[in-house]
């Protein structure tokens, strides 16, 4: 049988960088091992790990069967089933028991069952059935986390239950979304970021962002993260807004909640995902009227016009169409800045979509510029 180094370099996952178990095809033309790409998926990114290139929306994994017959081939061995842990129902028992445990128990318990069931479908969903979840929850608000290491652990764990859409509905169902909203206002060490995170993969269910979004304190709880988080814990809620805010219900939350102001200053201080956010509330009237009340939004949306990535540059193309449609006096604050010439140079940009965004905005500026 093949060690694990003699391994061929496209048996490996790029992203993991281990032999892949389950590869499925990107729209980017790369191959990726599920569970990897699922959590980059999940985290809110829509562009290639290795292009950068947007993918189609929706996101469609295809199977690639052939690599995965050359690998079994190569091993002359099946992959190894899952739920072959020895330990994994005791683990789950000591979680259950867990209420009476030492921390440090509960620690390594907690500790072991991530690192089983962050690439294992079949564990988590063993987890999701053994009755798990409420002890894991039951550790996210425990009293007995100073440090706050124990609610991390726990909210790791979550993440791991939910890379599954099996198990995201019934998740939030059991009563997450409150004990992670919690966490996300008032936890300690990375626990804010995970818990933003966590909310992330949640709503990539339709009927999650709805749930979610109409909990009391969870879109408050992003923005306020994003007024006084450090740079991971605001990437990550914005990244948890933008998925949020897809549902159209979700959008006039997120202003009433006095998201466009903090959007804006953190869209000025470089943070690409809060030009995203702004994107998908400006499609709402009570965004755009909130919008226009900040003079310098044109310019720190030029920024990324000038410097962005491809995805931040569309975003922002799509902030200031939408603005200047309903806005005359949008229109007169782009022109006179020049985003019509940006736009001009924009339509040699390689990514389709930027060159499409950019034309739209040209024909919305051009009248106005001639009329200058």
């Amino acid at each position: 049988m093949a060690t694990s180094t003699q391994f061929p370099d496209d048996f490996r996952c790029p992203i993991s960088l281990e032999i892949m178990s389950d590869p499925v095809i990107l729209s980017s033309g790369h191959t990726f091992d599920r569970s990897s790409i699922q959590r980059w998926l999940d985290s809110g990114h829509r562009t290639c790990p290795i292009t950068k290139l947007p993918i189609s929306d929706p996101v469609f994994l295809i199977p690639n069967h052939a690599l995965r017959s050359l690998i079994s081939n190569y091993t002359l061995v099946s992959f190894p089933k899952p739920l072959s842990y020895p330990d994994l129902q005791s683990l789950i028992q000591t979680l259950i028991a867990s209420s009476s445990s030492p921390l440090d128990s509960k620690l390594n318990t907690l500790d072991q069952l991530s690192k089983l069931s962050k690439r294992d479908s079949a564990i988590r969903r063993k987890l999701t059935e053994s009755g798990a979840v409420s002890a894991v929850l039951n550790c996210v608000n425990s009293d007995d986390d100073s440090a706050g290491g124990l609610q991390e652990k726990a909210l790791h764990l979550l993440l791991n239950l939910s890379l599954d859409d099996d198990n995201k509905v019934g998740l939030v169902a059991e009563g997450v979304v409150g004990k992670v909203v919690a966490a996300l206002r008032s936890g300690a060490g990375d626990s804010r970021a995970v818990a933003a995170t966590v909310l992330t993969s949640l709503a990539v269910v339709e009927v999650n962002k709805a749930t979610i979004g109409a909990y009391p304190d969870a879109i408050l709880g992003l923005i306020s993260l994003l007024w006084g988080g450090n740079v991971r814990e605001r990437k990550e809620a914005a990244t948890a807004l933008y998925t949020l805010c897809s549902f159209p219900d979700n959008r006039a939350r997120a202003v009433e909640n006095q998201a466009v102001p903090i959007l804006i200053q953190n869209a000025n201080s470089g943070l690409e995902r809060a030009v995203e956010v702004l994107g998908l509330l400006a499609k709402c009237k009570e965004g755009r009227q909130e919008m226009m009340k900040f003079g310098g939004l044109i310019d720190v949306l030029i920024k990324f016009l000038k410097n962005g990535s491809s995805r931040a540059v569309q975003y922002a193309l799509l902030t200031v169409n939408l603005l200047c449609s309903y806005s005359e006096r949008m229109c007169v604050v782009a022109v006179r800045e020049g985003v019509f010439e940006i736009c001009v140079g924009l339509l040699e940009d390689d990514n389709e979509k930027v060159r499409r965004h950019a034309n739209s905005l040209i024909k919305v500026l051009q009248g106005k510029r001639l009329s200058l």
